[in-house]
């Protein structure tokens, strides 16, 4: 499982000119999901998500968690994260899973999100031509892989 995780001032989602997630201070997350991945890169990836410190504390040091700051958090399926780009011009999108896997990890990897936050997390549709709209702050962009755990 990928993610991209973006530190934003706010950040919202749009499908067919309707808002369906909108947040101010707090954390997009892209993610995007193959085949191999199973519940333990789901918790793996929520709890490192939930207590990444990377937002500032009171003397701008990137200290504090998003569950510290209370912060909110919008979630987008983003296959294109498995591209192979490797050969030709044309990304292969091989290593992405079909729906029908893709699916019951993506919302267990949102029901797990929920239980590590304590609260709401706001999504996206999956497989939606979806409008994301957001203002990365600092900028802070951090990707992380569960089958690379560095």
């Amino acid at each position: 499982m990928k993610i991209v995780l973006q530190r934003v001032s706010s950040a919202s989602v749009t499908i067919d000119n309707k808002i369906v997630a909108d947040i101010q201070k707090g954390l997009l997350v892209l993610v995007g999901i193959e085949d191999a991945d199973t519940q333990e890169d789901i918790n793996w990836l929520c709890q490192k998500i939930a207590n990444i410190r990377i937002f500032g504390d009171e003397n701008d040091v990137m200290n504090l968690s998003l569950k510290d700051i209370n912060g909110d958090i919008i979630v987008v399926s983003q296959f294109t994260l498995h591209a192979a780009t490797k050969k030709g011009n044309r990304p292969s999108y091989i290593k992405a899973s079909k729906p029908e896997i893709a699916i019951p990890l993506y919302e267990s990897f949102v029901l797990q999100l929920e239980k590590e936050l304590g609260k709401k997390v706001q999504t996206g549709i999956f497989g939606a031509d979806m409008k994301v709209l957001l203002l990365n702050d600092g900028p802070v962009t951090i990707v992380i892989d569960s089958k690379n755990r560095e």
